[in-house]
C-alpha cells in the first residue's frame, strides 16, 4: 500500500518497507511498485520528482536508473517558452527537443517556436541580427539586439540578458582589436529577444555583427542571418548543422546567409538563399554592411 499527499515521488511512501519518504528504500520500492503496474495494466507512467537548483534530480540518483526516460522541463520564469529535453532515454535518442508555450489555459506543444524570437520592425533597425541555433535536432531562429552608447562612468556598463556574459566580453574584445570597432569607452548592452538563451559558441557572429551596426548606427539588410563562432584570432570558426540551419533560415523567409567559410558545402545547389562565407571578423562586416 502505497500513501503520500499529491506532490513529488518523493512524497510517497509504501508500508511495506521501514524508513521515511524520500529514503532511497521508499523510492526504490515505491518506483518498482509503479513500474510493475505499468507493465501488468499495458500503460505509460510519468513520476514527478524534485530537482535542485542545477536542475538535476534530487538526492540519490536511485530514480533515474529505475525509469526508461529522464525528462527535463527548461525555461526562463519570464518566458512564455518551455522546452522539454531528454537527459535519458533507454530506447531513443536523447537530442530532440519539444517546445511548449505556456499560457492562461496551460501548456501548448509548438511545432514552430522560431517566431517567438524575433522581434516585428517594418524597416530594418541598427544593433539587431539572427542567428540560428540548434536545440538539440531541431534549428531555432533567435534574434540578438545590441545598444552600445558613450559611457559617463569611469569604467563602463557591459549588460548581458539570455547571453553568456563571458562570451560577450571575448567579442568586444575582438572587435576591438582586430575590426577596430570602438566599444572600449561605450555602454553595451546586449540581450535576446523573448527571453531565449542562447549559449552555443555558433551565436558569436551575430552578436559581433550586431554590436558593430549599433556603433556604426547602420541596420543589417534585411533577410540576413549570421551564423559563426569567433576567435581570439578574429577568425570566423565552422560550427554544426550549418546547412541544416541555412535550410530553416531560409523556410523562414530570410534570403542570405553569413557563415564561416568551407561550412555551407551540402546545403543545397536549388537553394534560393545567398549563401557569404566568411574568413573572418572584418571579412563578415564587410559581408553585412557592403553586400
Amino acid at each position: 500500500m502505497c500513501s503520500g499527499p499529491l506532490g513529488s515521488v518523493q512524497t510517497i511512501a509504501t508500508s511495506a518497507i521501514d524508513g521515511s519518504a524520500g529514503a532511497v528504500p521508499q523510492i526504490r520500492a515505491v518506483a518498482a511498485s509503479l513500474i510493475s503496474l505499468a507493465k501488468q495494466r499495458g500503460f505509460a507512467t510519468i513520476l514527478v520528482g524534485h530537482v535542485t537548483k542545477d536542475g538535476s534530480v534530487a538526492g540519490p540518483r536511485t530514480l533515474e536508473h529505475l525509469v526508461d526516460v529522464v525528462l527535463h522541463f527548461e525555461g526562463d520564469r519570464h518566458s512564455r517558452l518551455r522546452m522539454v529535453r531528454a537527459v535519458k532515454n533507454r530506447y531513443g535518442p536523447t537530442d530532440e527537443v519539444g517546445c511548449f508555450d505556456l499560457g492562461e489555459y496551460g501548456l501548448i506543444g509548438l511545432a514552430d517556436p522560431s517566431g517567438l524570437f524575433l522581434s516585428r520592425h517594418r524597416e530594418p533597425v541598427p544593433g539587431t541580427c539572427v542567428t540560428v541555433t540548434l536545440e538539440g535536432r531541431r534549428p531555432l531562429l533567435a534574434e540578438v539586439q545590441a545598444l552600445v552608447g558613450h559611457s559617463v562612468l569611469e569604467v563602463p556598463r557591459r549588460v548581458t540578458s539570455g547571453l553568456d556574459a563571458s562570451r560577450i566580453g571575448m567579442v568586444l574584445a575582438v572587435l576591438q582589436r582586430r575590426a577596430e570597432v570602438k566599444v572600449g569607452k561605450s555602454d553595451v548592452y546586449v540581450a535576446t529577444v523573448g527571453g531565449v538563451r542562447l549559449t552555443e559558441p555558433s551565436v558569436d557572429l551575430a552578436v559581433a555583427l550586431a554590436i558593430a551596426s549599433s556603433v556604426a548606427n547602420l541596420s543589417l539588410p534585411q533577410g540576413v542571418i549570421a551564423v559563426g563562432e569567433v576567435g581570439l584570432a578574429g577568425e570566423v570558426r565552422n560550427v554544426a548543422g550549418v546547412p541544416r540551419r541555412i535550410a530553416e533560415a531560409e523556410r523562414m523567409g530570410f534570403r542570405q546567409a553569413i557563415v564561416p567559410a568551407g561550412s555551407a558545402s551540402g546545403s543545397g545547389t536549388d537553394s534560393a538563399m545567398k549563401v557569404i562565407e566568411v574568413e573572418d571578423v572584418r571579412d563578415a562586416l564587410k559581408a553585412a554592411f557592403q553586400g
